[in-house]
C-alpha cells in the first residue's frame, strides 16, 4: 500500500499537475492539504476517472484537506475533536482497507502559527494538544495508524538548510518542536527520518528569494507511524523533482509503502 501526502497549495491552480503526478507515482492513497476549495467545487470527476474515491473536508479559499484512495474507505470522519468552535478544515480520517491489513489514516494540515507571539501561535499549540489527545485514543485501538500531512514543524536543525533563519519562527520555536516530540514519544515513528537520516532532506521550498534554485529548503511534511504501521514499513521517499515542474506547489509529495 503506497500512501502519499502532498500540500498542493490550491486544487484549482494545480489540478493538472496533481493528475500528472498521480498517474506517474500511482499512490494507492493520497492525502492532500491546502485544497482551498469548498467540497462542492472540488474537481472530483477528474480524480474519479483515475480510479480514486474522493473524500474532502474543505472551506472557501483557505486550508482544506482531502483523501484520494483507490482502495475501499470506511468510517470517514472530519474535524479534529476537542474544540467544537473550531471551523478550520484541517483534519480528515478514514480506514483504508488494504489487501492484507486495514490502515487508519489521518490527513492533517497543522496551523502555521505565525506571527509569534499571538493568537495564531496559541491556536497552533492548542491544536497540537488536541492532536496529541486524538492520537492517544487512536493508538489505544492497536491498529496500523498513519498520521500524515503538512505539520508546519521543522523537527530538528538538520531539517532546514539554514536553521538560524527560523529561530523565531513558529515552525521552529522550542515549544513547537517539543509538541512534535510529545507525539513521537507516544511511540510513533517518523518514517522519512527513520529511513533517510542524512541532512539535506527537504519537502518545502519557498516561492521567494530563489529558495528552490539554492536548495534552501525545510522538511515540514511528515508521515508518523504507529508501532503496528512501522512494522509494515517497506520504503519511503520524497518526490523532489516535482518542485521543479511547471506551476508547482511549494511542497512536494512525500510517501511510504506498507506491506498492507
Amino acid at each position: 500500500m503506497k500512501i502519499a501526502t502532498f500540500n498542493i497549495n490550491g486544487i484549482k491552480a494545480r489540478t493538472q499537475a496533481l493528475l500528472d503526478w498521480l498517474a506517474e507515482a500511482q499512490p494507492d492513497v493520497a492525502c492532500l492539504q491546502e485544497i482551498k476549495s469548498v467540497d462542492e467545487a472540488f474537481p472530483r470527476d477528474a480524480f474519479e476517472a483515475l480510479g480514486y474515491t474522493v473524500e474532502t473536508h474543505g472551506m472557501k479559499a483557505f486550508n482544506g484537506v482531502a483523501i484520494l484512495s483507490k482502495l475501499p474507505l470506511e468510517d470517514v470522519t472530519r474535524c479534529l475533536p476537542g474544540d467544537d468552535a473550531d471551523e478550520q478544515a484541517r483534519w480528515i480520517e478514514a480506514t483504508v482497507i488494504g489487501p492484507k491489513h486495514p490502515v487508519r489514516i489521518c490527513g492533517l494540515y497543522l496551523p502555521n502559527g505565525n506571527p509569534t507571539p499571538g493568537p495564531k501561535y496559541d491556536y497552533k499549540l492548542a491544536w497540537m494538544q488536541r492532536m496529541l489527545s486524538r492520537t492517544r485514543t487512536l493508538l489505544a485501538d492497536e491498529q496500523a495508524l498513519v498520521l500524515c500531512g503538512d505539520y508546519n514543524i521543522i523537527p530538528q536543525a538538520e531539517d532546514a538548510a539554514n536553521p538560524h533563519n527560523w529561530l523565531t519562527d513558529a515552525l521552529y520555536l522550542p515549544q513547537s518542536r517539543q509538541a512534535y516530540q510529545r507525539l513521537l514519544n507516544l511511540g510513533l515513528t517518523d518514517a522519512i527520518r527513520a529511513q533517510n537520516p542524512a541532512s539535506g532532506t527537504y519537502t518545502y521550498w519557498d516561492f521567494q528569494a530563489g529558495a528552490w534554485e539554492r536548495n534552501n529548503g525545510i522538511r515540514i511534511d511528515h508521515l508518523l507511524l504507529s508501532p503496528q504501521a512501522a512494522d509494515l514499513l517497506q520504503t519511503s521517499g520524497i518526490d523532489k523533482a516535482v518542485r521543479g515542474r511547471d506551476k508547482p506547489s511549494d511542497h512536494v509529495p512525500v510517501w511510504i509503502e506498507l506491506d498492507a
